[in-house]
């Protein structure tokens, strides 16, 4: 008789990236709509009509190494190898974030900063060397991600914490002031703000721009963007963000994605929760285009239901009004225009 061999494969993690424009319904946020509506949402969503997610060349080498498998899901990504692989404690997976819906930035908060790229040469000697920058790109990582809740209830998030308040924040920049989670609906200086909950804690850790790494250039660089990632051979110009998971986290077990280096038990479920733009909602007469109402505060920018009282927007084409006519200067408002 011939021998059989069952080699099971385990989950190694699980990465979900849950876009609020396709969950939430008008003003009331997807966490808070009842279990039955939750589940009819994450059934119909599908993060591979507005988002691309693929590992990189040497992630997916490590893995072939392993024997392991990437799966694009619905939802996200997936990693599983077989349950008795050793995995390494400081082996790190990376995978590339890419947009692919042209009305992407215009419902996606934190999609105004400027994502230049920068090449920089540095001579040594006879030879050249070329480094290449991308500014304000996020990378989400399991070493440095935030939570909500406790023991079975306790949601793993890749983003940094909501940071407190600082004199340069940006337009849509996240705050949390006096244990509310606030967004900027103006630049710096005298900002104005939103209240999204009066308890932070209640909300989800959203991406922010804390997500966007500080970057410490080599010696003998100078002119680097103050945020952002290198750019190498492995990612492309137009990557969105990185997902860099290591397979242990050594502050808390619960971002770790093996137990003496074999996979969990029951492996980390990641998130990471991507904000809906919210705008002032201006209102023309579609045959005289003459201005006739707006909104007394920004709206939130959803798929499903209306947070206000008259038509939604069709057109997603977000506009920017300057502290003056100059674009450098203080962003005072965005806002949609609805003909009707």
């Amino acid at each position: 008789m011939a021998e059989r061999i069952v080699n099971g494969y385990k989950r190694l993690f699980e990465v979900r990236i849950l876009h609020h424009y396709w969950l939430d319904n008008g003003a009331d946020i997807f966490d808070a709509l009842p279990d039955t509506v939750k589940n009819k949402r994450l059934l119909e969503y599908d993060l591979r009509n507005f988002l691309t997610v693929h590992p990189t060349s040497s992630t997916q080498k490590k893995l072939s190494t392993l024997r392991g498998v990437f799966r694009n899901t619905a939802l996200g990504l997936l990693v599983a190898v077989p349950e008795n692989t050793q995995v390494d404690d400081n082996e790190i997976f990376t995978f590339i974030i890419t947009v692919n819906d042209p009305n992407f930035n215009n419902y996606t908060a934190l999609t105004l900063l400027r994502k230049d790229i920068y090449e920089l040469y540095l001579k040594v000697e006879e030879n050249t060397k070329t480094f290449r920058y991308k500014e304000n790109v996020p990378v989400f990582s399991n070493l440095n991600g935030s939570y909500r809740g406790t023991g079975l209830n306790k949601i793993l998030f890749l983003s940094n914490e909501i940071p407190e308040s600082s004199l340069d924040d940006k337009v849509e920049f996240f705050n949390s002031t006096g244990g509310a989670l606030v967004q900027l609906i103006s630049s710096q200086p005298d900002a104005e703000t939103q209240q999204i909950d009066s308890v932070a804690e209640n909300m989800p850790v959203f991406f922010n721009q804390i997500d966007r790494p500080v970057i410490i250039p080599p010696l003998g660089i100078t002119g680097t963007p103050e945020r952002g990632i290198k750019l190498d051979a492995e990612i492309p110009d137009d990557v969105f963000g990185l997902i860099q998971i290591t397979a242990k986290n050594n502050v808390d077990g619960d971002f770790s994605c093996t137990n003496v280096g074999l996979p969990k038990v029951a492996c980390p479920i990641f998130q990471i929760r991507l904000k809906n733009r919210s705008a002032i909602w201006k209102y023309f007469n579609k045959n005289s285009g003459l201005p006739t109402t707006e909104s007394s505060e920004p709206l939130p920018l959803t798929y499903f239901g209306n947070p206000g009282i008259k038509q939604k927007p069709t057109d997603l084409s977000t506009k920017v009004n300057f502290e003056s006519d100059d674009p450098t200067k203080r962003i005072k408002q965005l806002y949609i225009e609805i003909y009707e």
